[in-house]
């Protein structure tokens, strides 16, 4: 079988960074090539690398900036995705859309794929949410839900009463690759690949010892009291394939 062509779009971002590096073969142009919020970059890039597959990491992923650049969320997150989905529109081009655990309301935790999402919390959760619904247009398409943060934890506090599956981008990473690679082999619309529930803070510890407890009513955006995300989908998934190739 002939190896997909995939192209990727927020490549130099956190994640898109990891995933080059695990994925050499991917087709990973600069921002503005294409841009997303610029229909006719999205159709030069589709033209010129002819992908099979097209994953869709690009977002605005500030939480609390989002409160206050909201128009400009909303280009990215929104306005992005819907170029993305449109240019490839009656085309064989198979959508992967890098969604997050914010789409919930974070109330009961352990969220699973077939659970409604919302009432959201932020602004940043409904761009988000709007644009999970975009991406569904796509005829053939894979919403990934996720959480991560950056290799090493960049605060000083971290907060004690938010439960999170988030993990570091490094341990999401391999298994993002793992669920391109394996894309056919999904027979699912949604799907959750993050960690085990823990709190923030607890994450925190792992890689910075020091970090102190703090507190999420210091926030300056509303967030969730449990944002944590059933897997048991992608860890069956992830079962099954190892049977298989053993």
């Amino acid at each position: 079988m002939k190896t997909p062509v995939i192209l990727l779009t927020g490549g130099s971002g956190r994640l898109g960074t990891e995933l080059r590096q695990l994925m050499p073969d991917i087709i990973a142009p600069p921002p503005e090539a294409p841009d997303i919020t610029c229909p006719e970059t999205i159709r030069a890039a589709i033209e010129r690398y002819e992908p099979n597959v097209l994953i869709h990491a690009a977002a605005y992923t500030n939480v609390a900036g989002a409160e206050q650049e909201k128009e400009v969320c909303w280009r990215v997150n929104v306005e992005g995705t819907r170029n993305l989905v449109s240019a490839i529109c009656g085309k064989n081009i198979f959508f992967i859309h890098i969604s997050t655990d914010y789409v919930f309301a974070g109330t009961k935790g352990m969220y699973r794929e077939e659970d409604v999402p919302g009432p959201v919390r932020n602004y940043y959760a409904l761009s988000k949410l709007v644009a999970e619904e975009i991406a569904r247009f796509a005829s053939e398409h894979l919403v990934i839900r996720t959480s991560f943060r950056p290799r090493q934890w960049p605060y000083t506090v971290a907060f004690s009463d938010v439960y999170t599956s988030q993990d570091y981008v490094d341990v999401i990473a391999p298994d993002i690759a793992l669920a391109i690679l394996h894309y056919r082999d999904i027979p699912y619309r949604t799907l959750h690949i993050a960690g085990e529930r823990k709190s923030v803070y607890e994450l925190a510890r792992r890689r910075k010892s020091d970090v102190k407890p703090g507190s999420k009513r210091d926030a300056k955006v509303e967030l969730p009291d449990d944002i944590s995300l059933d897997t048991g989908r992608w860890q069956k998934l992830k079962q099954e394939w190892s049977k298989k190739s053993s």
